[in-house]
């Protein structure tokens, strides 16, 4: 059997066969698919040397957060009581930075996926909607950063649900030759897979998500929207150089801007991820009510805040630093 080619088949047929791209197009293609691959590797690696920045400067300050969300009624007067009564009994960088380990180690894919995901998110917004001038909107942006929150969230919620543990167990008071419930981070993943498996790791979840989706989108689109504000224009009205300090400056609205909206969802998260037993989402809420009503679904919110700019301003500050060496030694 003969077999035939495009053009010796009847014209009917011929004209509805697929066209071929040319070789120009596939290079073209290829080019453009690997141009991404790379900005995504970049965002994935930049935002990893972001974290590590966040949680050196940030740690003790969500450290006081954590333990004012979860300690009862009257445990302490206020953000400086737990800073004096911490280093009093723990010491100061073995007190403050209790529980660094859980989020140092799973800060590198933490913040690496939620900068890759951002990533990935504005190229799905460029591909489904109309980019103008170059730019995103803030809705856009939004939207990437509210799905950067989806695959950040499978990494999040058990460092968080280990970091919260840590972070608390130094509260108790310890009887003469006792040892602390938790040896370290692994030893608190042990305990509760053998309590509760896979589900009792990643406890809270849901609320890590409902924290982090609307969390993500106001602080990338602050961000974005802050560093554009202070972007200088060049001589033929491009934009310029943005600075470090402006890109710190950006970074610490961003955080800010991050915690405004979702802070009685991280106080409901926090108490899920510390309770014993089996709490629910609505028993929490509930509790709070009945404890101290709308107030205290805020405590620790005076860290949170002092904690969100100079942590965040030293991501992005980070997270600027990394593209620029990577800029220098790949072009």
């Amino acid at each position: 059997m003969s077999s035939s080619s495009p053009s010796s088949l009847p014209p009917v047929i011929a004209d509805n066969l697929p066209s071929l791209p040319s070789p120009s197009e596939v290079k073209e293609e290829v080019a453009v698919a690997t141009k991404k691959s790379l900005s995504s590797l970049r965002d994935f690696a930049a935002g990893g040397v972001g974290g590590i920045f966040a949680v050196l400067v940030g740690h003790p300050f969500d450290l006081v957060k954590v333990r004012l969300q979860t300690a009862e009624k009257g445990v302490y007067t206020g953000a400086m009581d737990v800073v004096r009564r911490t280093v009093a009994r723990e010491g100061m960088v073995k007190g403050l930075y209790a529980g660094v380990s859980a989020p140092l180690v799973g800060v590198t894919p933490m913040f690496a996926v939620s900068f890759w995901g951002y990533g990935v998110g504005k190229q799905l917004v460029e591909s489904n909607s109309t980019v103008v001038n170059g730019q995103l909107s803030v809705a856009q942006i939004s939207t990437a950063g509210f799905f950067s929150a989806i695959p950040q969230t499978l990494i999040t919620a058990p460092f968080e649900r280990v970091k919260v543990l840590l972070q608390i167990q130094g509260q108790k008071e310890l009887k003469p030759g006792e040892k602390p419930r938790y040896a370290g981070g692994t030893d608190v993943v042990k305990q509760l897979y053998k309590e509760g498996g896979i589900k009792s790791v990643y406890r809270g979840s849901l609320m890590t998500l409902a924290r982090d989706g609307p969390g993500s989108a106001a602080y990338f689109a602050t961000y974005e929207v802050i560093k554009r504000r202070l972007t200088p224009a060049n001589p033929d009205g491009t934009p310029g150089k943005l600075s470090l300090p402006a890109v710190m400056a950006a970074g610490g609205a961003a955080g800010v801007a991050m915690w405004i909206p979702v802070f009685p969802v991280d106080t409901v998260k926090s108490r899920l991820q510390s309770a014993e037993g089996n709490p629910t989402i609505g028993g929490t809420v509930r509790m709070l009510c009945r404890n101290g009503g709308l107030k205290a679904f805020f405590p620790g919110m005076g860290p949170a805040m002092a904690r969100a700019v100079p942590a965040n301003a030293a991501t992005f500050l980070g997270v600027e630093l990394a593209h620029n060496a990577m800029t220098k030694m790949l072009g």
